[in-house]
């Protein structure tokens, strides 16, 4: 893997490619109604990872519709971070089964640790992920709609208590707003934990992008990429220019 990687975000909402301004599923803005077109679109581009996040997974809402989209998303053989919803050891193993590379694990490291662990056991820290998504630091499940009573800080140190190594931050406040990464919330969670961190959330410019790798690059451990979402789509970022950095 490279040492710092762009993820263009694709959310699925109904099988549809959307963007959520802060999380609200009120505040919804939709791009294209082919999922597997938009991925080939990123990976001609020269993407090779994918953040892909099914929305209504994460609400409680199933999302069978994403799961298909998911599939199809797959057929084109880049790799694939998906989240949203997954909180069973089942529900891990079948989209790994699937073809999917890693996948990102939110409520449930707040409400079923026991099941994270027994899942990192099972599939190894390179398949897994935790996604911290916070606000004013604290940490919010269930699509971002309830309050966790820990910091993000803390569920950090649990994950890498636990042996992990990869953490997404995103600071909800910024997420879909192109305010700016919070570079400094994520630089300090890799450097009190140790991990691989994924910067999330606020990216506008390819300055922000600069940012969260020269981040990294002052010391160890680096962070390891960013996601980029609504700036990709409404042309604000060519992902050409995003890879170069």
């Amino acid at each position: 893997m490279n040492d710092f990687t762009i993820y263009p975000a694709i959310d699925l909402r109904g099988g549809r490619v959307v963007r959520l301004a802060q999380g609200d599923p009120d505040r919804e803005t939709a791009y294209d109604t082919q999922p597997l077109a938009v991925t080939r679109r990123w990976q001609a581009a020269g993407a090779t990872w994918l953040h892909v996040v099914n929305l209504d997974g994460a609400f409680g809402e199933g999302g069978r519709k994403n799961v298909t989209a998911l599939a199809r998303i797959l057929t084109a053989g880049v790799q694939v971070q998906f989240g949203g919803g997954v909180r069973d050891s089942e529900t891990v193993r079948r989209v790994l089964d699937m073809g999917v590379a890693r996948v990102v694990l939110g409520t449930a490291a707040v409400e079923n640790p026991a099941m994270v662990e027994r899942a990192l056991a099972d599939f190894g820290p390179e398949r897994l992920a935790v996604g911290i998504d916070a606000r004013d630091g604290y940490v919010r499940t269930r699509g971002w709609r309830e309050a966790a009573p820990l910091t993000a800080l803390e569920l950090a140190q649990q994950w890498a208590a636990l042996g992990g190594r990869w953490l997404i931050f995103t600071d909800i406040a910024r997420d879909g707003m192109g305010s700016g990464v919070n570079v400094e919330a994520t630089a300090a969670l890799a450097q009190a934990t140790g991990l691989d961190v994924i910067a999330s959330g606020g990216v506008a410019t390819l300055e922000d992008v600069q940012r969260v790798k020269s981040a990294g690059l002052r010391g160890e451990p680096r962070l390891r990429g960013v996601i980029i979402g609504r700036a990709l789509y409404e042309g604000q970022i060519s992902l050409e220019a995003a890879l170069k950095v």
